[in-house]
């Protein structure tokens, strides 16, 4: 059994930051369940850019407001608390933050937590 608590992560390998986000990264490959399990914060005002090209992501939005746009097709999606939302065919999307956004994030495959988004908004592939 795994138990973790936020308080564990904080301030450890498992805090990643960036300019607009930070990842809590409460699952990872090397605890041997298949998919990562994430609590992230974006910050109000963020615009990503992002296609996770080699992961399937799903995301539930737990606190804040924003949008999640489908590059493909134009289409914006509101996000609320309760909003949940899924990159089921490795889609391009724009994720804006309206207000601070905390969002729960599961991966599969499972995600080391060394991945730095490459040009293009993707992770490489997990090594075999």
């Amino acid at each position: 059994m795994i138990v973790r608590s936020l308080n564990d992560i904080l301030d450890s390998e498992r805090d990643v930051r960036g300019d607009v986000w930070a990842s809590r990264r409460f699952l990872l490959a090397e605890d041997g369940v298949g998919f990562t399990l994430n609590e992230t914060t974006v910050e109000a005002g963020a615009e990503q850019h992002m296609w996770y090209k080699h992961h399937i992501e799903a995301n539930y939005v737990i606190e804040g407001k924003g949008e999640v746009v489908d590059v493909a097709t134009g289409e914006v999606h509101p996000l609320t608390a309760g909003t949940m939302y899924t990159l089921d065919k490795n889609d391009k999307h724009i994720l804006r933050a309206e207000t601070r956004m905390k969002i729960v994030c599961v991966f599969t495959p499972a995600l080391t937590g060394r991945e730095k988004h490459d040009a293009d908004g993707s992770y490489l592939p997990a090594a075999d």
